[in-house]
């Protein structure tokens, strides 16, 4: 009789592996055996779990999206829902400890470079912008006019995307983060408050 909980745990320390491996070898230079050894198990519960390294690379990066998720919707239950504050959570939740560590970076940065190639990771990028677009404009919505929230939606998740870009490959990436939020911030707040005057 299997012992609840054993599938879900050998299931998440072969995608922590994966990323470990993504980190240190590239997406191009990890193979099922880099997972395995780092997982301490044998390959072939990869294709039992995952039916084979893309299924278990796709997962390692669903769990990146669920954790960028999670991460929002905590800080949002902290929050009165005002729009600055949502927005300020979004923000956070993209530029969090766990986002910008070395082992999520090396692994977002893989997953961008292979998204334009592989038709499975395309569409796990499409739907992660499509959830940040959709998250700030919902709320500029609420303070501006349809017109003015797309194009506020639009600029923020671009400075969001470029500042992150820009600071996972700079050479102090503590800095560059700590900016790049805090400059994404001071977008939010002056175009709220210019939508107020």
């Amino acid at each position: 009789m299997p012992i609840v909980g054993v599938k879900d745990t050998r299931k998440q320390q072969l995608i922590d592996a994966t990323m470990e491996s993504i980190a240190e070898l590239g997406m191009q230079n990890t193979t099922i055996v880099s997972i395995s050894k780092r997982a301490g198990m044998s390959s072939g519960i990869i294709s039992h779990y995952f039916g084979g390294k893309q299924g278990l690379i796709e997962a390692a990066l669903r769990y990146l999206l669920d954790q960028l998720g999670k991460e929002l919707r905590e800080r949002m239950a902290k929050t009165d829902g005002s729009p600055e504050q949502r927005l300020n959570c979004i923000i956070e939740s993209n530029f969090s400890e766990f986002q910008r560590s070395a082992l999520a970076a090396k692994t977002w940065l893989s997953f961008w470079a292979r998204s334009m190639h592989e038709p499975g990771l395309q569409r796990l990028q499409q739907i992660n912008n499509a959830r940040l677009y959709s998250n700030l404009r919902h709320t500029f919505a609420q303070v501006l006019t349809p017109e003015a929230a797309t194009e506020a939606a639009r600029q923020t998740a671009a400075l969001i995307d470029g500042f992150w870009l820009r600071s996972a490959l700079s050479l102090d990436p503590i800095e560059s983060f700590e900016a790049g939020e805090r400059l994404c911030k001071k977008f939010v707040h002056e175009t709220l408050a210019q939508a107020q005057t």
